[in-house]
């Protein structure tokens, strides 16, 4: 890892602003987009970039701020890969936000969100948290290949479902589904079924498929050569050089997906996901000091 001094801290405006406190990753996830060329990094992925600043900056933003929103993080890099153990730079973040009465939304693959399960409580009692995990399949030997150095899909249900248990509303991210490797019934409706019994908000898929761009792609194709000997001649002949390659099963696996999540009440559409990921509960933190008054 190396050390940066960041000019800023907080993207985007309005009811929600995104930050990265790291840059790269240590998680070893064979499909991550963040390799991508196009991010222009100017160090190996693994050589983690990590904004030592990044608590004062968050500190000065908010402090500027008129108007409380939703904080979120992961969505380039984990804020809870393997370094944020010894750093505690999310922890130091989220006690910011709470100080300042904001909320916070987090989205990781990593059981060392669990480190911070009382502070996440109290950031959504005084305002409002969601916890965020990915999860691309229920089988943890094949956990273990996609995602090698973070903890098993079962243990994040076991997060997902303490969150729950703390009041903490929860979500999952169902993608990436893998052509030809995950893109199953079995995989999907196994993933729903452990949703629906920790008691998740909402799942967050796209579609079924994956995306590869430049960068991304030779990792991924270096990946399967290694663990699925022969698949990756059959991404090229099927996809060639396409951005998005769809499961051919990907109809049917959307509809299974949607059935199943409205039946029980779980949101299904990104568009609402995010639409509640995004909302600060202004209105319901006037009437409870109004209450208080």
């Amino acid at each position: 890892m190396h050390f940066v001094d960041a000019r800023g801290i907080l993207t985007g405006s309005g009811g929600f602003c995104g930050m990265n406190i790291y840059r790269g990753c240590s998680h070893g996830c064979i499909y991550c987009d963040s390799r991508s060329r196009c991010y222009q990094f100017t160090h190996d992925f693994e050589d983690i970039e990590v904004k030592r600043n990044a608590p004062e900056l968050l500190d000065s933003a908010l402090r500027s701020k008129r108007k409380k929103c939703m904080i979120g993080t992961g969505a380039m890099s984990d804020p809870y890969m393997h370094i944020e153990k010894e750093l505690k730079l999310t922890r130091t973040c989220l006690e910011v936000i709470n100080r300042h009465g904001f909320g916070a939304t987090l989205l990781t693959k990593s059981d060392l969100i669990m480190r911070d399960i009382d502070l996440l409580a109290e950031i959504n009692e005084n305002a409002k948290c969601v916890v965020q995990m990915t999860v691309t399949t229920f089988d943890d030997r094949l956990c273990g290949i996609l995602e090698p150095n973070v903890c098993t899909a079962s243990r994040r249900f076991e997060v997902l479902a303490a969150m729950q248990e703390r009041g903490i509303p929860t979500m999952v991210w169902m993608t990436p589904i893998l052509p030809f490797i995950n893109d199953t019934e079995e995989n999907i409706t196994g993933i729903l079924r452990k949703c629906i019994r920790v008691g998740v908000k909402g799942i967050v898929c796209f579609d079924m498929g994956l995306t590869l761009r430049e960068g991304d792609r030779e990792y991924y194709y270096a990946a399967l050569d290694k663990h699925f000997p022969g698949l990756k001649q059959r991404y090229i002949e099927t996809y060639g050089n396409a951005y998005m390659l769809p499961s051919p099963d990907a109809r049917k696996l959307m509809s299974v997906f949607k059935n199943i999540c409205t039946e029980h009440g779980i949101m299904c559409s990104a568009n609402e996901c995010f639409a509640y990921l995004n909302e600060f509960p202004e209105k319901y933190k006037q009437y409870s000091l109004f209450d208080q008054n």
